[in-house]
């Protein structure tokens, strides 16, 4: 018996099995894609903390929503960049999960700042003298 025909069967089993070669053309990013991702998720850090920080925004809420959208934006971002999630990758459903991934986000963010603001609103205002008294 031969070793060959045996590690070739292997191979397009291996093949058949996971769906995809690992050879050199499976769809990874290049350093050209890799850079620009990270440069944008630089840029999309430094921004909300310069906000924060320099106290651009007179309003809270404005900042807080700055904030949420460009770290919405920065998800994205790792997605296409670092995940290499696209319409031409695994027949499409990677852009599924992409837009499933932009909707619990959307949840996830909408959730979070409307329990803050009504955390908020709720709570029992404190004088001074309140605080004060406090063990």
């Amino acid at each position: 018996m031969s070793s060959q025909p045996h590690s070739l069967a292997h191979e397009d089993a291996g093949q058949a099995h996971h769906g995809h070669s690992h050879g050199h053309e499976a769809g990874h990013g290049s350093l050209r894609s890799y850079m620009i991702g990270f440069a944008l998720s630089v840029v999309l850090t430094a921004i909300p903390f310069a906000l924060v920080m320099s106290g651009a925004l007179d309003s809270k809420m404005a900042t807080a929503v700055v904030v949420m959208g460009l770290g919405a934006i920065q998800i994205v971002v790792h997605m296409i960049f670092f995940l290499h999630m696209n319409q031409r990758s695994e027949g499409g459903w990677t852009m599924m999960a992409l837009i499933f991934t932009l909707i619990i986000v959307g949840i996830a963010l909408a959730g979070s700042l409307w329990v803050m603001h009504h955390l908020n609103v709720n709570m029992m205002p404190m004088t001074h003298e309140m605080m004060k008294n406090m063990p």
